[in-house]
C-alpha cells in the first residue's frame, strides 16, 4: 500500500512538473493595461494597424515552413535596417513608425515584422508587439510569436528566435491577442514556475 502511495505522489509531482514547464512557454498575461504613446502615435497615423480583431484566441499552427519563414522574416529585417534613434530620425522621443529609408530603432524593427509576416498569412492575433525591460533597465521592443508550440520572440539584438522563457528580458505588455489596439499586463512567473519543480 505505501508503494502505491509512493507511486502516485511521485507521479503527481511528475505531472505538476510537466505542467509547470508546459505552462512556461507561455506567458501568463493579466487585464488590460496603459498603450504605449508611441503605439498610440502610431494608431492615429495608422489606423488599419491598429483595428485588427482576432475572433479565435487559439495561436497559430507552428509547421516547419512556418518557422523557416520566421527565422527568415527576423535575420533579412535585423540585416536590411540599420540601426539609428528616434531623435536621430525625428528630432524627438519615442516615435513608432515603419523604418524610414531601412533605418529605424527597436519598434521600428517590430513593425517591419510584424508587417512582413502578416503579409506571408500569420494572423494578427499572433504577431504581438512586447515591450520589455532588459537587464541594464532599459526598455526595449520585440515581437512576439504566439503558436501552438509556445511564444517565440523575434529581436532586432538577437539573431537567433528564441522562446520567450530563454530570454533575459523582464516582460511588462504586449497587444492583446484579441485586438491589435489593445494592451495586456504580463505577469513574468518564470522563477515562480522553475522553483515551484524543484
Amino acid at each position: 500500500m505505501k508503494t502505491l502511495f509512493a507511486g502516485l505522489v511521485f507521479g503527481l509531482q511528475l505531472f505538476a512538473a510537466g505542467q509547470a514547464f508546459a505552462d512556461a512557454s507561455f506567458m501568463q498575461t493579466m487585464g488590460r493595461t496603459t498603450q504605449p504613446v508611441g503605439h498610440y502615435d502610431f494608431c492615429q497615423r495608422e489606423r488599419g494597424e491598429c483595428s485588427q480583431k482576432t475572433p479565435s484566441k487559439a495561436p497559430v499552427q507552428l509547421t516547419r515552413s512556418l518557422w523557416a519563414k520566421i527565422v527568415e522574416v527576423n535575420n533579412t529585417v535585423n540585416m536590411a535596417i540599420e540601426p539609428r534613434t528616434d531623435m536621430e530620425l525625428w528630432g524627438q522621443e519615442e516615435v513608432w513608425s515603419f523604418p524610414v529609408n531601412m533605418k529605424g530603432d527597436c519598434e521600428d524593427y517590430v513593425l517591419e515584422k510584424r508587417r512582413r509576416l502578416m503579409k506571408l498569412g500569420v494572423p494578427a492575433g499572433s504577431l504581438l508587439i512586447t515591450v520589455v525591460r532588459q537587464p541594464s533597465g532599459d526598455g526595449h521592443a520585440v515581437l512576439t510569436v504566439r503558436s501552438d508550440l509556445g511564444e517565440f520572440i523575434l529581436d532586432n539584438l538577437e539573431s537567433r528566435v528564441l522562446a520567450w522563457h530563454e530570454t533575459d528580458y523582464t516582460y511588462l505588455k504586449r497587444q492583446s491577442e484579441t485586438n491589435s489596439g489593445v494592451w495586456i499586463g504580463i505577469n513574468d512567473g518564470r522563477a515562480d514556475a522553475v522553483a515551484s519543480v524543484r
